[in-house]
């Protein structure tokens, strides 16, 4: 939202805000702009007849006296997404959906554009190098990159935000059960792909991971009048620790299956608007990822320590596999952070079942505030082992005993993974990497 603010500041018009608490760097982001709230909290007496809109938050609770007021003076009132498509509803819009890699491959996209000075607007989900904020939209931009989350819309709008961008281009990167809070079944969550592809335009284009067999059953069943295209894994070779792409040999920033199905989709959506094979490939090897997805925090001798976004039971097999693959002679320590409502349900985390199998070490670490905090019961070490069919794993629910248990471990000709879309109960993860056996 804060990105979102900036953005339509820096396009002339009068944004004001509000919320409870606005942490870094959003504060000082807001600050340098002249957009940061005078006041904390919320005061409807700020919602008056002149605003031409309100943009609600998907955080927003339904009592909230400000949307209260909003709505007993008639205001307008869009989510996040409807907002975007308000502004960009003449502009060729790309939507990059799917259970997993969707930051990634808007990243890519984002990344090759800006390489070659192209002018377009965007709404990517994490921080990019190169890029001072997470959204850009403007008159000028002939086409805008979005990437497209299935979660819901606002408090007053539950449709998937996917569902109203009503694409030109869309991509799809496979589908894997996630929020069960809001799709209760498998089968829930499999219908919102299948609305979001009757979103896009007539005359459309759909690029969609053609490995993925539940996808490629929804693609094959759709009769919408919309363009096709499947993408698979490109041919590449793995030497030293470096990824190539083949046959021109070049070397690559990123690594792993999934990095390189995502690396089609972004060269295929790259097509549709004019970047042709060659200037993509020349861009694509300057490409060092977004924040937190496979982030490198340290590298010495023969020990990496990444830092990794995954948190689902499909996100976290794939990154484990991707490390495991590309450092075959070394082994991985494997530690993710469970603390989404998804995860955190007794029957869902049976969904993570062997994704920790190719790891040599395998930690499940979930914060004990989090079960007092979401007022569930905690589970044992026996419930996750259970879950995950993995009787070596070892479960944390104190960060300093995970630290301490980390320090102590041997990581010579060994990496250390640590995934979550949480932060380790605060745990300091850089200065952790850079201490490992010193």
């Amino acid at each position: 939202m804060h990105n979102l603010a900036i953005a339509l500041h820096k396009k002339g018009f009068q944004v004001t805000g509000s919320d409870d608490m606005i942490f870094e760097p959003s504060a000082s982001r807001l600050a340098r702009y002249g957009i940061l709230p005078a006041l904390m909290g919320w005061h409807d007496e700020l919602i008056t007849p002149d605003l031409d809109a309100v943009i609600l938050g998907r955080h927003a609770l339904l009592d909230n006296p400000e949307l209260i007021r909003a709505q007993e003076l008639g205001l307008k009132i869009y989510s996040y997404p409807e907002y975007i498509y308000e502004q960009t509803k003449d502009k060729l819009r790309v939507v990059i959906g799917g259970s997993h890699g969707k930051t990634t491959i808007t990243s890519m996209i984002l990344h090759v554009l800006n390489f070659h000075g192209k002018d377009f607007d965007y709404l990517v989900g994490a921080q990019l190098e190169g890029f001072d904020t997470m959204v850009k939209v403007t008159d000028s931009a002939p086409v805008i990159i979005i990437e497209g989350d299935e979660y819901l819309a606002s408090p007053i709008d539950r449709r998937p935000k996917f569902h109203l961008y009503h694409a030109n281009i869309a991509v799809i990167s496979g589908v894997a059960w996630d929020h069960v809070n809001v799709f209760p079944t498998f089968e829930n969550y499999l219908e919102q792909f299948r609305i979001f592809i009757k979103t896009i335009l007539p005359g459309g284009k759909l690029i969609y991971c053609d490995t993925d067999k539940e996808l490629r059953n929804i693609v094959e069943a759709n009769k919408s009048e919309i363009n096709k295209t499947g993408y698979e894994i490109p041919s590449h070779s793995v030497k030293g620790g470096i990824t190539y792409l083949l046959p021109e040999n070049l070397p690559l920033k990123v690594f792993g299956d999934h990095n390189l199905m995502n690396l089609s989709a972004a060269k295929l959506v790259c097509k549709e608007i004019g970047i042709n094979e060659e200037d993509f490939n020349k861009a694509i090897t300057t490409f060092k990822g977004a924040a937190k997805r496979l982030e490198l925090l340290n590298s010495e001798n023969d020990t990496s320590v990444y830092k990794d976004f995954a948190h689902s039971p499909s996100k976290l097999k794939a990154t484990i596999e991707a490390v495991k693959s590309q450092f075959e002679e070394r082994k991985l320590v494997a530690c993710i952070e469970l603390h989404t409502f998804s995860s955190l349900n007794k029957n869902f985390l049976l969904q993570y079942a062997d994704t920790m199998i190719q790891a040599d070490n395998s930690i499940v670490y979930i914060d004990e505030k989090t079960f007092q905090q979401k007022k569930i019961m905690p589970f044992t070490e026996i419930d996750v082992q259970t879950a995950f069919n993995n009787d070596r794993l070892t479960f944390f629910d104190n960060a300093n005993t995970l630290e301490q248990y980390l320090r102590n471990l041997d990581f010579k000709h060994t990496n250390l993974l640590l995934m979550s879309s949480g932060n380790f109960g605060g745990m300091d993860l850089v200065k952790l990497a850079r201490e490992l056996n010193n």
